[in-house]
């Protein structure tokens, strides 16, 4: 459910690394190693195994050659297993099932909607073998988050044939980048903790045997039929004015 978030996740990170100014030696090789090699996905266990992280990393087959040392610097992101509902004074979900249409579908099938809001935990890992390369990377950083576009990103959420794209928003752009010590020497390692607000959809459409408009493709999930709804009233006015006289 939440997948599409960690995908546009990626995605605004690939737009960060390719703003990075190389500032020290080691940056430009970083630089120049190409995105899937630089920045990488964690467990959800965040920096607690932060060193584990690295092993992984250094494991990780990105370019088919044998296992070498880990390459540095290098990023990696992680994003946390629990979930929490944001605050009332933020926004509010949609808890109620609501009837709309995607403007965009010829067909005007009726879908409900709900909306989940809420509150992942993420974090971004600067490691390096030098000090100045990790402070680097994680000011660059925390300066790209800062820029009002870079504020929020959207997650894209697919239904019935259409692609929807869902708010993302960066709850604060000034964490700090903590250092995290380990017992590996020559190595600095920074983390910057982020709180990620995000909007998201639970389409439903009706069931192939429940009652629908026949406007879909029976078993095929990307053409769904819609709801049923009222498109037309016929009356009679004469009747409806009549009026009856009780004595």
């Amino acid at each position: 459910m939440f997948q599409p978030v960690k995908k546009a996740l990626g995605v605004y990170m690939g737009k960060y690394y390719a703003s990075i100014i190389p500032t020290t030696k080691s940056l430009n090789e970083y630089i120049a190693r190409g995105l899937p090699e630089s920045i990488v996905w964690a467990p959800s266990r965040m920096v607690d195994t932060v060193e584990d992280m690295l092993g992984a990393w250094q494991r990780e087959d990105v370019d088919n050659t044998p296992t070498n040392p880990v390459s540095m610097p290098v990023i990696i992101i992680a994003v946390a297993e629990e979930y929490i509902p944001s605050g009332r004074d933020y926004t509010r979900q949609i808890s109620e099932e609501a009837l709309f249409i995607f403007p965009d579908d010829f067909k005007e099938r009726a879908f409900k909607l709900q909306a989940i809001a809420g509150d992942l935990r993420a974090q971004i890992v600067f490691a390096a073998h030098d000090e100045p390369t990790a402070k680097s990377l994680a000011s660059q950083f925390l300066l790209y988050t800062d820029v009002a576009a870079n504020r929020r990103f959207a997650a894209k959420y697919t239904f019935a044939g259409f692609d929807d794209m869902w708010p993302v928003q960066i709850e604060s752009t000034d964490s700090p980048a903590m250092s995290i010590k380990t017992d590996a020497k020559n190595l600095t390692i920074l983390a910057v903790d982020l709180t990620l607000k995000v909007s998201t959809p639970l389409f439903k459409a009706p069931a192939d045997d429940e009652p629908n408009d026949g406007k879909g493709t029976p078993g095929n999930i990307n053409d769904p039929s819609g709801y049923p709804v009222v498109d037309q009233v016929d009356f009679d006015a004469k009747t409806i004015n009549k009026q009856t006289t009780v004595t």
